[in-house]
């Protein structure tokens, strides 16, 4: 059945849209991620503007983040004195990224940013939590015991100053650095169309130390505020929100997002960084074969002289 876009200007199969909410959705309840990485790709990969799918798949992410924050704060996987901070850099964040999302997009430079951000995003970090998954995978097989995680490791980092104690994730490290890390995935929010959970996951395991299951969690509980931020900024500033797509996607997405908790909840840390990394690596080899590979209708322009 095909729905008119209004925003997008464009027809689309209403169970297609349904489906992909409900699939991106089921990925934010297992990996802690808005899902957004994923969705504004494959918006772009169904004909939808760039501008649309960014500032539309933002507005999604809120719908399968609140779902899965419930699910996860039944099974007590949610810090949210660190969600908190998180949050607060979050704000600061995605409103500067949806300043800088009307100046390229008034310079007509919005299409290859948003492109190029997410090439060079998605295969940094994914090859990073690729390579290092498999290496805790390999010293958990040899010695025979599961790893212990990075909870209550130190480094230079836990020597700045403002510090405060986070129970849940067992820790007593300087507020800067979730706040820090939240304004860095606040202008990714505004400029991708993304959660930011696919930065915000490795850096609050690898950077702040915390528990992968708390990890999950505090990350979908951040994104619900940033993204609803980023969303309403997108909508009033550039306008590019399509209230009709983002429906159909918040619907799947609500469905998505509780079965997929129940499903992260039963794999190991290790499992859950080693499928997140191929996931990313597959959308980045995606767009960047996209950027590079020669269109199927090429036009030419002749000027003429004289």
């Amino acid at each position: 059945m095909q729905i008119y876009l209004p925003i997008a200007e464009m027809s689309v199969n209403v169970f297609v849209i349904f489906g992909l909410g409900g699939a991106v959705g089921f990925l934010s309840g297992v990996f802690g991620v808005g899902g957004g990485f994923l969705m504004t790709p494959l918006l772009m990969f169904l004909g939808v503007p760039p501008a649309v799918a960014v500032g539309t798949g933002a507005n999604q992410i809120v719908a399968s983040s609140v779902s899965g924050v419930i699910a996860h704060t039944r099974r007590g996987n949610v810090d949210f004195r660190m969600g908190g901070m998180l949050l607060v850099g979050g704000l600061i964040g995605s409103t500067a990224g949806v300043w800088l999302f009307a100046v390229l997009q008034e310079t007509g430079q919005i299409d290859l940013a948003i492109s190029l951000s997410y090439v060079v995003f998605l295969g940094a970090v994914g090859g990073l939590m690729l390579v290092e998954s498999v290496q805790a995978m390999v010293r958990s097989q040899r010695k025979g015991a599961t790893p212990r995680g990075n909870a209550g490791r130190h480094t230079w980092i836990h020597g700045l100053p403002f510090k405060m104690r986070f129970r849940k994730s067992k820790l007593y490290i300087s507020a800067l650095l979730p706040v820090a890390v939240g304004i860095f995935v606040g202008v990714l929010t505004a400029i991708m169309g993304v959660g930011g959970g696919f930065v915000m996951v490795p850096a609050m395991i690898y950077l702040l130390g915390m528990p992968t299951q708390v990890v999950v969690g505090t990350s979908l509980f951040q994104i619900i505020f940033v993204t609803a931020n980023t969303t309403f900024l997108q909508a009033t500033i550039n306008q590019t929100v399509d209230v009709v797509l983002a429906v159909i996607l918040l619907l799947g997405a609500v469905v998505g997002a509780q079965a997929g908790a129940r499903v992260g909840t039963n794999l190991k840390g290790e499992q859950l960084r080693v499928l997140l990394a191929a996931l990313v690596l597959g959308v980045c080899l995606k767009l960047a074969n996209d950027l590079v590979a020669t269109p199927d209708d090429v036009f030419t322009l002749i000027s003429e002289v004289g």
